[in-house]
């Protein structure tokens, strides 16, 4: 047994005072509290116990539904992607998929899972007011991430669950809530603490359950590639280098579930795109905005301003139309249609009274904190906007290349894979998508 020594840990201190620089003294703390977050993740899995697949679901294919962050739609062929490039060769590969609006994590990750827009599923940002419950959604808060009743829609896994089809998750959005009273059967709170390796050895172990315990449905997601778009920017050596490492992980990925037999098939994409921004001169907060008057949730790719009083709209939407410099203004139902967005797509009235949106290449920063050089969160219609898209398995045709689409389309796909029935008015069509399965 080890004992602690404060007389030689002070002496430690002391020395290590005198000989080190304050930067090293500096980056050390750093280090030290990243290590303490790191110890502090949950990374634990979640197991609903006592759940087992119907009779009638056991003998359906599978489907892995994989999210590489930020992966745009051109990244595998510009780094060459040797693996994805096979395997979408062999299977399908997609021009792109346009996000909903705005093109931003979360919204977009539930609109997959979901098959509805984001003002249609209610997650209308990575953070927005909410009027009723007079708070802010940030996703940084893991009591309001698991809070459901911020969540709308039927996910993915809560239909596959409610037809006893048992399902897993690997860090998707939306999946740590107990939406309409349901998990996954398997499931990771969100950390960095699991390393890649881990994870396909998980999803390994997933498939090799006995057939009445083993999920039907996986979704994974990945990070990494978004990270480095963001830190670096999309035209990076390190953007570049991410992405032939998330092409070995995937390669990895393939030749572990093949060895499970199994009739799996494999849907890889994207939330978003990623572009460059002018980090050096964003956008402040317009003097026009009175934050006594307006609640102003964190943004970038647009800023939601939300009246406390309805008076203040008027005046202020014309003072800012007046000056903006740098970004356009619009009020709640100016909003294009094509985005989904204004006034009559806005189910749970949570859009912003007035909505400032940049002008290409430029953020805004109200926060006063470092900017990133890669961003994302614009118009779907840009280019830089559009996601990835692969797909191969036995559901699905040889060698297909078919044109860019909404990502809402996936939801039915997958449904149709999985031999999952719904009633649910969704904005997805099978009638998009048929044409790749066999």
């Amino acid at each position: 047994m080890t004992y602690f020594c404060p007389e030689i840990f002070n002496s430690f201190v002391s020395i290590y005072n005198s000989y080190f620089p304050p930067v090293i003294r500096l980056l050390t703390i750093l280090l030290f509290a990243a290590c303490l977050r790191l110890a502090a993740q949950d990374t634990t899995q979640k197991i609903i116990p006592d759940r087992v697949n119907a009779p009638a679901q056991s003998n359906k294919p599978y489907v892995i539904l994989i999210s590489v962050d930020g992966f745009r739609y051109d990244y595998a062929r510009k780094h060459n992607a040797v693996n994805l490039i096979r395997l979408g060769n062999d299977g399908i590969t997609g021009e792109g998929i346009r996000p909903g609006f705005p093109s931003l994590t979360f919204p977009n990750h539930y609109s997959i899972v979901t098959g509805l827009y984001p003002a249609h599923h209610g997650l209308v940002d990575n953070s927005f007011y909410n009027r009723s419950k007079k708070t802010i959604y940030t996703k940084s808060s893991r009591s309001i991430v698991q809070d459901s009743s911020w969540y709308n829609g039927r996910p993915l896994w809560v239909l596959a669950e409610q037809h006893k089809m048992l399902t897993a998750t690997f860090y998707w959005i939306g999946s740590e809530a107990a939406i309409m009273g349901t998990r996954p059967t398997y499931s990771y709170n969100y950390s960095t603490g699991i390393p890649s390796d881990e994870r396909i050895t998980i999803v390994q172990n997933w498939l090799a359950l006995p057939e009445v315990r083993r999920p039907h449905l996986i979704c994974l997601y990945f990070y990494e590639v978004d990270n480095a778009g963001h830190l670096y920017g999309p035209e990076s050596a390190e953007l570049a280098e991410a992405v032939r490492k998330m092409d070995t992980i995937i390669g990895k990925l393939v030749n572990a579930v093949d060895k499970a037999g199994l009739p799996v098939n494999f849907i890889l994409l994207s939330d978003h795109g990623m572009e460059t921004v002018n980090d050096r001169n964003p956008i402040r907060l317009p003097p026009e905005i009175d934050k006594a008057k307006f609640v102003v949730p964190p943004g970038d790719a647009l800023l939601h301003l939300y009246a406390a009083n309805k008076a203040s709209i008027a005046p202020t939407y014309k003072a800012l139309r007046n000056n903006a410099n740098g970004f356009r203004v619009y009020l709640h139902n100016e909003l294009p249609r094509r985005w989904h967005y204004g006034s009559n797509d806005d189910r749970y009235k949570r859009v912003g009274d007035i909505i400032l949106i940049p002008q290409p290449g430029l953020v805004f920063n109200i926060t006063n904190t470092g900017v990133d050089k890669g961003k994302h969160g614009f118009d779907p219609a840009r280019r830089e906007m559009m996601a990835a898209f692969f797909a191969w398995g036995p559901a699905f045709k040889s060698g297909v290349q078919i044109k860019a689409f909404d990502n809402v389309h996936v939801y039915p796909l997958v449904a149709k894979i999985l031999g999952l029935p719904y009633k649910d008015k969704i904005d997805g069509k099978i009638s998009v998508l048929q044409g790749i399965l066999k």
